[in-house]
């Protein structure tokens, strides 16, 4: 039996299909926003493949990234069909934001915070991370208009960029300050 094909062409004409259905130009807000954290989750990728299979970096995201399937569905549904969504599955759900929140705190404990600005780029993993903050920063920033509350989804990208920065300084401790700042 022959192998279904990677390509539809039914994006040549420059729309996109969306989850639950209908089509969008591919520049539109959703799935710039989409399109966006999907950017964040392969250079949250890098950091992982940087870090090593089982290193903590990579323990902590890998839930993460499975997360951003469902933030990714959810950005990918137009807003009349968000009804069909399934929570967990294919919307963010208030859990998932607290589930970040109690991840921050459980690092946070386990590092002395900088007094200074930090200078990105004392641990490879680290800068992929920061790197990985500001697309998630981007992300929600565009995700704004694509998902208006009660969506989660802003909510989940401002933690996850919390925590980013977190873990960031967590992999390189606080050796790398800007004392001139």
């Amino acid at each position: 039996m022959p192998r279904e094909r990677i390509y539809t062409k039914a994006g040549d004409d420059g729309t996109t299909g969306l989850f639950y259905g209908g089509r969008v130009p591919k520049d539109s807000e959703l799935p710039t926003a989409y399109g966006t954290v999907d950017e964040a989750q392969a250079v949250l990728g890098l950091a992982r493949a940087q870090a090593g299979p089982g290193s903590p970096v990579d323990e902590v995201l890998v839930p993460i990234m499975r997360d951003l399937y469902v933030l990714m569905a959810e950005l990918a549904t137009l807003p009349e069909n968000r009804s069909k969504l399934q929570p967990g599955m294919s919307s963010v759900t208030e859990e998932m934001v607290l589930r970040l929140e109690r991840t921050i705190d459980d690092l946070d404990e386990q590092f002395e915070h900088p007094t200074e600005f930090v200078v990105p780029g004392g641990d490879v993993v680290a800068a992929w991370l920061d790197l990985g903050r500001t697309v998630v920063r981007r992300a929600e920033r565009l995700a704004l208009r694509a998902a208006e509350p009660p969506s989660q989804v802003v909510p989940y990208l401002n933690r996850l960029s919390d925590l980013l920065w977190t873990m960031a300084r967590w992999r390189e401790g606080t050796s790398l300050v800007a004392k001139d700042v």
